[in-house]
């Protein structure tokens, strides 16, 4: 299921005789403001004349899933929040697949009441061992005993399934996809009932499977998916990012193993959503965008800021909005 984002906009006419002249677009809608807040759109050639006006603020409305994909340090998390900020979304619609998971495992090792209800919420049982076969499906008791060493070197004895999801997590290996799509309905579904909600959905899907998960979900809970952003950097781009960071777990040897989890899973994915959803329900947005200071430093912030407006561009937002709004797109 497609849906189109819905902006809502500030605006004021011009003019009177400007506005009877020419129709604003439909989906620009005028709104009560405070005069010493309005921004004037000047003219530009790349815009028709029947776009100018006044504008304060977009605002996203409805109901849908903007996906966000990519490759390990390709930066979801800050488009994400700046996508929100712009789209004046609470941080409550922003939903990240890793923080569901990490908040998953530290909520389970903090909170002996939330741990023992992991079986039925999550199909996660903290007693059921990672390589008894009887609880476990036979990949995933295959994959675990590939990194044997490593969980017995890090738990001290054989390893629950809670250890294994811990694992998984600080490691940036695939949660069984069981537990995985467990974990974010459950978050999609609360969202979803509480309000109308455009939700962010940064980090997942990650893979075939978990596409046609979202998928399913999507007619399910009624909610359309409104696009697939499809965040690309290069592999050396990926790895300076990672190592940047200074996590203990960013070695050389796991940031090659992301990006070729990326190329095995997370690519075809994102090309089996292309299938089912539409060739335009997918956008590659490329985010290296760097932005320079006069001194030759890099202006994080901008460079992040020009990858947002790709993509708010990808959502329908125009150029000429965002000129409005003070977050003008690098040309190109």
């Amino acid at each position: 299921m497609t849906g189109a984002p819905v902006f809502k906009e500030r605006v004021e006419r011009a003019n009177s005789a400007r506005a009877e002249a020419e129709p604003v677009q439909d989906w620009l809608e005028s709104l009560s403001f405070q005069e010493s807040s309005l921004k004037y759109i000047e003219p530009a050639p790349s815009r028709p004349s029947a776009a100018l006006g006044l504008v304060t603020a977009v605002r996203a409305r409805g109901r849908g899933i903007i996906i966000l994909s990519g490759p390990s340090s390709c930066g979801k998390g800050a488009i994400a929040s700046a996508l929100r900020k712009t789209l004046q979304l609470p941080r409550e619609d922003h939903i990240s697949m890793g923080d569901a998971l990490r908040s998953t495992v530290e909520r389970a090792r903090s909170d002996a009441e939330f741990r023992e209800r992991l079986g039925e919420t999550f199909n996660i049982w903290p007693e059921h061992l990672i390589f008894d076969p009887d609880h476990n499906d036979a990949s995933v008791v295959t994959k675990a005993r590939s990194y044997e060493v490593e969980l017995l070197d890090r738990f001290g004895t054989e390893p629950s399934q809670l250890d294994w999801l811990e694992y998984c997590v600080t490691a940036g290996l695939l949660v069984p996809d069981a537990w995985s799509e467990h974990i974010i309905e459950g978050v999609i579904a609360e969202r979803a009932s509480q309000h109308e909600a455009v939700i962010i959905l940064d980090g997942y899907p990650r893979t075939e499977a978990a596409a046609r998960h979202v998928l399913a979900l999507s007619e399910r809970l009624h909610i359309p998916i409104i696009k697939v952003i499809h965040l690309s950097v290069s592999k050396t781009e990926m790895q300076n990012r990672a190592l940047g960071r200074q996590r203990s777990d960013d070695t050389p040897e796991m940031l090659e193993r992301r990006y070729q989890f990326y190329i095995d899973h997370v690519q075809p994915s994102v090309e089996l959503l292309k299938a089912n959803l539409g060739s335009k329900s997918v956008s590659l947005i490329d985010a290296h965008q760097p932005e320079y200071r006069n001194d030759g430093s890099l202006d994080l912030d901008q460079s992040v800021r020009n990858v947002a407006n790709r993509v708010l561009m990808a959502l329908g937002v125009s150029r000429h909005i965002l000129e409005a709004l003070g977050e003008q797109p690098t040309p190109g």
